[in-house]
């Protein structure tokens, strides 16, 4: 088996180079300056226990890999890249292709059943940072991360039990499970924070507002009558299995969307994760106003209008009580006028 990990960022380079140095196939497809350092300095992997430079194979495009029979790709790209994605991919290895869909949000396994023939659900859990082109950090101490996946929309197969047996090969917990979606939507409500880790200071007290996002998911979810993983079963699943330390004294340097805005990016995965709960609030007729100043705010910063980490937690509650107030329109059309 080869593992062809697409969209090699933190948590595909972790996967990357953890595969490499356990003697497993792996190829990375990344852009940019990354891909630059990759393909002439290799992936400078950190971790509290160790560092390393591995010349891992790595190329720019799908179209610059000979497909295999044995290959299965791992999807690790943000959610707003994946429809392009997949459309190279298909037009490079047909439709045969096995593909794992390892990121957050919920819609990247649909996008990809389109085209493709074999997809599968990956519940993720695993500290990474990724700020510089070439260099990716892992703070875990103990299990690399949580990484159980399972065929969309239902199911276990022989290839899913292969790939669960390499990322177990490799210290991480991964389990088949044949209901895989209910854990997506539970990472889902968790992943609520994101935008709001990137929007407040950090270390700032923004419980309150974390439970407001949280509970409008959940609700959105119900009435939806979509099924989730509770809180109380992630906690059970993860146990005391994830533990971060530092590396050189320094600890994670935050979520993964606040790390793409200090990396430079100019797009988000805001819109896949609060504003998957903003849509499904208009569905189902209920008012999600934390969300959607979350996505609007998300989106702000990502084009530049606003800078990350300086909105007091205060400020923040003060929007989202207007949006709850004033409807959609209201704060939206008084911030841009």
């Amino acid at each position: 088996m080869r593992i062809i990990i697409y969209g090699a960022g933190g948590i595909g380079c972790v996967l990357g180079a953890e595969l490499f140095e356990r003697g497993y196939e792996v190829m990375l497809i990344a852009r940019g300056a990354h891909l630059q350092a990759l393909q002439t300095k290799g992936l400078i992997y950190e971790t509290p226990h160790r560092s390393a430079t591995l010349k891992i194979p790595a190329v720019g495009h799908p179209s610059e890999i000979e497909f295999r029979d044995d290959d299965v790709v791992l999807m690790t790209m943000k959610s707003q890249h994946t429809l392009g994605a997949l459309e190279d991919l298909y037009k490079a290895a047909g439709d045969g292709v096995p593909v794992i869909c390892g990121q957050n949000g919920v819609r990247n396994e649909e996008m990809a059943a389109r085209r493709f023939a074999h997809v599968y659900g990956m519940y993720v859990h695993l500290p990474a940072d990724f700020l510089e082109p070439g260099i990716v950090q892992t703070h875990s101490l103990k299990t690399l991360g949580v990484m159980d996946a399972g065929c969309y929309p239902h199911g276990v197969d022989d290839c899913l039990v292969a790939v669960m047996a390499a990322l177990t090969d490799i210290n991480c917990s991964a389990e088949p499970v044949a209901n895989i979606m209910r854990w997506k939507y539970a990472k889902l409500v968790f992943n609520l924070n994101n935008a709001l880790a990137a929007v407040c200071p950090r270390g700032s007290n923004t419980r309150d507002i974390l439970r407001r996002l949280r509970q409008e998911g959940t609700d959105v979810l119900d009435a939806a009558g979509i099924e989730y993983a509770t809180a109380a079963e992630a906690d059970a699943r993860h146990g005391d299995l994830l533990e971060n330390g530092k590396i050189r004294g320094v600890g994670r340097s935050g979520t993964s969307t606040l790390q793409s805005l200090k990396r430079g990016n100019t797009d988000s995965e805001v819109d896949y994760i609060n504003g998957e709960i903003v849509q499904l609030g208009r569905l189902h007729g209920i008012r999600t106003p934390a969300n959607l100043v979350l996505q609007r705010l998300g989106n702000a910063l990502a084009c530049g209008r606003a800078e990350p980490n300086i909105l007091p937690p205060e400020d923040l509650a003060g929007l989202i009580d207007a949006a709850a107030r004033d409807g959609e329109s209201g704060w939206f059309q008084r911030r841009e006028s």
